[in-house]
């Protein structure tokens, strides 16, 4: 008698087969990776960005030295130079993987080395370290912008220092839980990155998936709090009378920061959400079921993949979002398109009063008359 396939895996199957992300025909979990031109460029356009990124915010640091943005600017430094070194050693690392990999082939099965170890500890460690930034930027924001007093008692640059160092050391924790034995790395699709184990899980993988997920998710939802309190603060700052708002005129500063803090939250919401979800979804269902489809399997090794893709993104966009949102950009962008505006706007007045005029000479009786005899009629 044949066995009855599992209608809840056939149907998701066919959930992800009618998307884009479903597994074709030829979805091998042992194989030849693809060319590593991909990586290769994300990782040049990663140096390249954050290089550029730490160069302006080190000249703003040299000049906002003794100010309330100087705080901000050395979070912002450290969030620059963890992203440069994110992408310099886990990029080599993949590279390395990837002309290993097309020499051998790469097999799902095989345990994974202490470089795939390492990788994945590393995609850990830099990823969890920008969420942090980013949530403890917004917090000494929200700090500075609520209660400015109590910000500038508490707040110094050793102080920061210290945050800093307690923030890198908790991302470090996490990274190296594996070698606790809670939780492992494992080799990911198609063989040239490592990560969290969310295939054939048992209750420890399941933990640590749910740690790193938790952390990260708790990280964005703490930033969005923030951000909407110093954003909320800020208006009402705007909306009071002129008195109030000459005490306010100083946090231009505060504006822009929270305009960088919100450009940073909404990047990462949006780069690193697939990769944790699908890292749940995954790891939850390999725990629940004793053993996925291969299809179900290859679909979900696709997902991570993207996931993994779109992660590597926020290391890139982040410094574009500092160089991009500074006052001086935006003004530069305001008075571009407040030009073009007026530019259109008097052209078309213009073309309205030739219009009108053309229209008023020509129902004028002697405009007419001298046409006729002009022509002769």
């Amino acid at each position: 008698m044949q066995a009855m396939p599992d209608s809840n895996a056939s149907g998701f199957s066919s959930d992800f087969n009618s998307s884009a992300m479903a597994p074709d025909a030829a979805c091998p979990h042992s194989g030849h990776p693809s060319n590593p031109i991909i990586a290769s460029l994300t990782m040049t356009l990663g140096i390249l960005f954050n290089v550029v990124a730490l160069i302006i915010l080190i000249k703003a640091y040299t000049r906002f030295r003794r100010r309330s943005k100087a705080t901000f600017l050395l979070f912002a430094s450290s969030l620059v130079v963890t992203d440069l070194t994110g992408h310099v050693v886990p990029g080599g690392l993949v590279l390395r993987r990837y002309s290993m990999a097309n020499m051998t082939t790469w097999d799902a099965s095989t345990d994974p080395d202490s470089p795939c170890q390492f990788l994945g500890g590393c995609l850990v460690f830099f990823g969890l370290c920008p969420l942090f930034l980013g949530c403890a930027m917004a917090a000494e924001r929200c700090l500075g912008v609520t209660k400015p007093l109590l910000h500038a008692r508490l707040v110094s640059t050793a102080r920061t220092k210290i945050a800093l160092s307690m923030i890198w050391l908790l991302a470090l924790c996490v990274a190296l839980l594996p070698v606790f034995q809670l939780g492992d790395y494992t080799n990911q699709y198609p063989g040239t990155w490592c990560f969290i184990k969310v295939k054939d899980t048992n209750a420890k993988d399941l933990i640590f998936v749910m740690l790193f997920s938790g952390l990260a998710f708790g990280s964005l939802a703490l930033a969005f709090i923030c951000n909407t309190i110093s954003g909320i603060t800020l208006i009402r700052a705007r909306l009071k009378n002129n008195s109030y708002s000459q005490r306010f005129s100083a946090r231009s500063n505060d504006t822009e920061m929270v305009v960088q803090l919100v450009g940073i939250m909404v990047t990462s919401c949006i780069c690193w959400s697939p990769l944790l979800v699908f890292s749940l979804m995954s790891a939850t269902r390999s725990y629940s079921e004793s053993h996925l489809s291969e299809e179900v399997a290859c679909t979900y090794s696709k997902l991570m993949m993207t996931g993994v893709r779109m992660a590597t993104c926020n290391q890139i966009l982040d410094p574009w979002v500092y160089i991009l949102l500074r006052r001086a950009v935006l003004r530069k962008i305001y008075r571009i398109t407040k030009k073009q505006a007026s530019f259109k706007g008097s052209t078309f007045r213009s073309i309205r009063w030739d219009v009108s005029y053309i229209r008023k000479s020509e129902s004028l009786p002697g405009k007419k008359n001298s046409i006729r005899g002009s022509t002769g009629m």
